[in-house]
């Protein structure tokens, strides 16, 4: 029998709202989604990934707008090379199959190297 991990990723707040249920629940590695089913969502490898590479060294939470909030400072959305969002400074996109970033649209795979 394998025993299957998962990461917790909770709203952005403090105090006693911290003790209510995760926002959402992400498998520990992509490779487990690929041992689970035959359909795997790309969308969520993707998140998967990212939070694989950040959770270790980052506090990661889930805000209202975005996908992620790194460090209570960065937002992030990811996904495709198409993926568009309203860049501020605070706002960065994390775009699969794009092998060069510009601006706040830094690749996917970049963050591997973490």
């Amino acid at each position: 029998m394998k025993v299957i991990t998962t990461k917790s990723i909770y709203r952005e707040t403090h105090g006693v709202s911290l003790l209510q249920k995760p926002e959402k629940l992400f498998l520990e590695n992509t490779n487990i989604s690929f041992e689970l089913g035959i359909n795997v969502d790309v969308g969520n490898l993707r998140e998967t990934f990212f939070l694989s590479q950040l959770a270790y060294g980052h506090s990661v939470n889930c805000p209202k707008a975005q996908d992620f909030l790194i460090d209570q400072k960065y937002l992030f959305e990811i996904g495709g090379r198409d993926k568009n969002v309203r860049l501020t400074e605070r706002n960065n996109i994390a775009a699969d199959d794009k092998e060069i970033g510009f601006g706040n649209k830094i690749p996917l795979w970049v963050f591997g190297f973490l």
